[in-house]
């Protein structure tokens, strides 16, 4: 189901989810103070206006508890990404995502009101180091409590084996949710699969866990 969006900052990062949200069929409005942002993110939104999210009566007369989600982009000013963050819940704001570039940041978002917090610099720096930094990690995306969806090469010892042979789920904690195979990922992942080595897995599991499976 489609979600009408606010959008407000037009740097790099909200262009970013402005082309996103266009691919996705999402209806976009956006908003930023320079004109020049605005130009280049029209091919991408249904709506886009140039004024000062901080401004209360600008913000209002955009209608923001007519949106399903408002996100904060703001990169380069945080005292206006919180000056707007409060106002957006003031004024009625259903869902409002914000910003951060350090845990303070998103402390004191939190507290005026923002129901999620994003920090791109944080999560593609994590993405880097983990997908990088690990043997037979092939992509990472991290959820909470420190579980992850993690696409990992195939386990040699798995080779030929089925998942229910395996045991996985109580042997070593994981659960597979797909397998690619060339170069497609299947979904419907049944208990009598067989695997092979020039398969992926896709899993939700801890760092941790993953660990054990190539170092048992």
């Amino acid at each position: 189901m489609k979600k009408s969006i606010l959008l407000i900052g037009c740097g790099r990062f909200g262009k970013h989810i402005a082309m996103k949200l266009h691919e996705l069929g999402d209806p976009v409005m956006a908003i930023d103070l320079k004109e020049d942002r605005i130009d280049k993110i029209l091919p991408f939104v249904h709506q886009a206006q140039i004024g000062d999210s901080t401004d209360r009566d600008f913000l209002e007369s955009v209608g923001v508890s007519n949106f399903e989600v408002c996100i904060v982009a703001i990169s380069s000013d945080f005292q206006s990404s919180l000056e707007t963050t409060s106002l957006l819940k003031e004024l009625g704001a259903k869902f409002v995502v914000s910003r951060a570039n350090r845990d303070v940041q998103a402390k004191f978002l939190t507290m005026v009101g923002a129901d999620k917090i994003v920090y791109p610099e944080k999560q593609v720096g994590n993405w880097t180091a983990i997908r990088y930094g690990y043997d037979h990690i092939l992509d990472y995306l991290e959820l909470e409590d420190d579980y992850a969806i993690i696409e990992i090469d195939m386990p040699l010892e798995w080779v030929t084996s089925t998942i229910q042979e395996l045991d996985i789920r109580k042997r070593y904690n994981i659960n597979i949710i797909g397998i690619r195979k060339d170069g497609k990922m299947n979904m419907n992942v049944l208990p009598d699969i067989r695997l092979f080595a020039q398969d992926s897995l896709l899993v939700v599991a801890r760092l941790s866990q993953i660990k054990k499976i190539y170092h048992s």
